[in-house]
């Protein structure tokens, strides 16, 4: 599997694909489909086999950082559709006989080979002993790519998400293995202190990450705490 590339194209004027006002369609409908079936990375994710252009997020911050490595454990949060849970299989080399990534969605996911994919909601009580059960062992990392519905109101969006931010980092904090990293989805907007602090006293690098594939006028940035100290630190 390659990693993401750059925006842009191979020089070549790209003929634009424009949808046809239709009846009922919204205005802001009609140009998210076009933005849509447009995009370079949506056509990259269809040619290469991943199940979205979210893929490229994932695999460019990997090329970055080193996230994933042969062997580790890994555990996906809000994995839908899938493709994150299919780069973290592909690198960790994880099989059906020998489950190395561990999936949670509320949406049904098609199955993932190598990955234990569960149907249930992350906040559920029952979901991080669910997890944990699914893996059989720490993880080296914990990926979040969760997100609230969005309702059109940023503050509102932002809080949501947060929120489901900061559960993930409590998560990973209380299962991650030493030395192991944490990378979850956050909207621009003001990352709350509180958490920053938390996850600078477990971690010892917390940055922020705009990725080439994360849209222009996406709000979304991906927070990356790496090199877990441990959970003894509150």
């Amino acid at each position: 599997m390659t990693g993401g590339g750059k925006k842009g194209g191979s020089g070549a004027r790209a003929l634009k694909t424009r949808v046809r006002k239709k009846s009922g369609l919204k205005v802001s409908s009609r140009r998210w489909i076009e933005r849509h079936i447009n995009d370079p990375y949506v056509h990259r994710a269809k040619a290469e086999g991943y199940r979205s252009r979210a893929a490229y997020k994932l695999l460019e911050i990997n090329d970055r950082y080193k996230l994933i490595k042969p062997g580790m454990r890994v555990i996906d949060l809000g994995a839908a559709p899938g493709s994150w849970s299919q780069i973290a299989a592909s690198l960790t080399g994880s099989t059906t006989d020998n489950i190395l990534v561990a999936a949670i969605d509320y949406l049904p996911v098609d199955p993932v080979p190598g990955v234990a994919m569960l149907e249930m909601d992350f906040l559920d009580d029952a979901a991080p002993g669910a997890l944990m059960t699914a893996l059989s062992g720490s993880p080296g990392l914990v990926l979040s790519d969760m997100a609230a519905p969005t309702t059109g109101h940023r503050s509102t969006d932002h809080i949501r998400t947060m929120h489901l931010c900061e559960t993930a980092a409590d998560f990973a904090i209380s299962v991650l293995e030493p030395g192991g990293n944490f990378l979850a989805k956050t909207f621009r907007g003001g990352t709350e202190n509180e958490l920053l602090a938390r996850l600078k006293r477990h971690f010892r690098t917390v940055r922020h990450i705009k990725p080439d594939a994360s849209r222009d006028e996406s709000v979304e940035l991906y927070l990356l705490a790496s090199d877990f100290r441990g959970a003894g630190h509150d």
